[in-house]
């Protein structure tokens, strides 16, 4: 596997850059740190495994924690050279985000998407991995263990669930109602409640996302028209970004660029399941036409 750092480093766009071994030992290392980590604390968490970062809605608990560190070793043991920026080292220590600018491989880690669902023992929480270079993801890992979900997608390559390939919706009427995953309530301002009430007045059916992991997934398999997000966290977007657009999505950013995974994006932003409804979604939202 010593090849894949001088291909991934070679060239970010480079679609044969993750080799399928590298493919399915990410996956496996995803399956075996979850089933070590995770699921044995769902349901089964103590007060002292629980802790508030930001404020109250922003957990993490032992499962983020020790995931994350047991994910850090495995993909850096996997990419040797490769780095990871990961949620809970990002909480520690905001500089990490910086190495999504560099030249290294990064791997972008979110070990629990969802930790409020996973603190009430709900299933709507996934752990999310994405390879990243200069800012491009080249291969993400989305798994809902609780729902027996595991996607991939590979740039230029295509997404996939439990092997069949992902198509977001497509067809319909392109002023029908939209279905959209929104940014949930409690983190909204004054401006963004004001934005999303302009999707509504459209008709728009919104529902506030818990996971935007899973949000992104239903995007991919044709189950709902898209996202309309505030906020740039690459752990919650990274994956979710490239599974979308390798199954025919695509995003748009408020200032009319695609997301960018390293930041500095005009915001809000959607992720759409085609280019047409993004225009669409980001023009109700009040952002560029």
């Amino acid at each position: 596997m010593g090849n894949e750092v001088g291909a991934v480093r070679g060239a970010a766009t480079d679609t044969e850059g993750v080799a399928d071994e590298l493919l399915a030992a990410v996956e496996a290392a995803v399956r075996q740190v979850v089933a070590a980590e995770v699921v044995p604390r769902w349901r089964t968490l103590a007060d002292g495994d629980i802790a508030v970062k930001t404020g109250p809605h922003d957990l993490v608990t032992t499962a983020d924690r020790r995931a994350e560190q047991r994910l850090t070793e495995q993909l850096t043991a996997l990419l040797p050279g490769s780095v990871v920026v990961g949620e809970e080292a990002v909480s520690a220590d905001p500089g990490v985000l910086d190495l999504l600018r560099g030249d290294d491989p990064v791997w972008v880690v979110d070990p629990v998407d969802g930790t409020a669902a996973f603190v009430r023992g709900e299933e709507g929480f996934a752990t999310l991995v994405a390879l990243v270079h200069r800012g491009e993801p080249l291969a993400s890992w989305t798994y809902a263990p609780m729902r027996g979900l595991f996607a991939t997608a590979r740039r230029g390559r295509g997404a996939h669930l439990g092997g069949a390939r992902l198509h977001t919706r497509r067809g319909g009427r392109d002023d029908g109602p939209l279905r959209l995953w929104t940014s949930n309530p409690v983190y909204r301002t004054g401006a963004e409640r004001t934005a999303l009430d302009r999707l509504a007045a459209a008709g728009a059916v919104c529902t506030p996302c818990g996971c935007a992991g899973l949000a992104y997934l239903d995007v991919a398999r044709g189950l709902t028209d898209g996202v309309a997000f505030f906020w740039e966290a690459p752990w919650d977007h990274a994956a979710g970004l490239l599974l979308a657009a390798e199954a025919g999505g695509a995003s748009l950013t408020a200032g009319g660029q695609p997301f960018g995974i390293a930041g500095g994006n005009t915001l809000p932003f959607t992720v759409a399941r085609d280019a047409a409804t993004a225009r669409r979604v980001i023009g109700l939202l009040g952002g560029a036409r």
